[in-house]
């Protein structure tokens, strides 16, 4: 069990998400100039749809590697973000995004069934990630449609 060294608030530890996020949008690369591993703990956990449980920065490291190498590019929407505190050390962001996978580009709401809409659950302690689930649709570019019957009567709006 880690001891906790100091307390956050909901403020500090909502600017360590966003540290995190931006990262992503910078190919990895914090505003600092850092690697984003190392907004992570080094026992920490990220869940990712259709990779799973990444333990450790090496394994985590791996996960990021795996999946940015799909991505061309990615652009979270920060002024749309809805956050929920729970006055402990558990934070969720909802969100949105845009981009480009190797299989195409994406946007939120185009089409409105597509990829883009997000939500990731934090735990953040001692300025560090311990924990983040990661919920969206790694389909980015909206080709997954045999498997699913009620998209056949939905327009693609691409």
């Amino acid at each position: 069990m880690a001891l906790t060294r100091q307390t956050m608030t909901d403020e500090q530890r909502k600017s360590v998400a966003v540290e995190y996020l931006k990262a992503f949008d910078n190919a990895g690369v914090t505003s600092g100039g850092g690697s984003i591993l190392e907004l992570f703990a080094t026992d920490a956990q990220v869940c990712f749809p259709k990779w799973g449980l990444a333990s450790g920065r090496d394994e985590i490291g791996r996960l990021f590697g795996d999946v940015g190498a799909t991505l061309k590019s990615i652009h979270h929407h920060f002024a749309h973000f809805n956050w929920i505190f729970s006055g402990g050390d558990l934070l969720v962001c909802e969100g949105t995004s845009h981009g480009e996978h190797r299989d195409g580009p994406w946007r939120a709401g185009v089409p409105a069934w597509g990829a883009g809409h997000w939500c990731d659950v934090f735990e953040i302690r001692d300025w560090q990630i311990q924990r983040c689930f990661i919920y969206l649709d790694p389909d980015y570019a909206g080709r997954d449609t045999g498997r699913y019957p009620w998209l056949a009567d939905k327009p693609n709006q691409r």
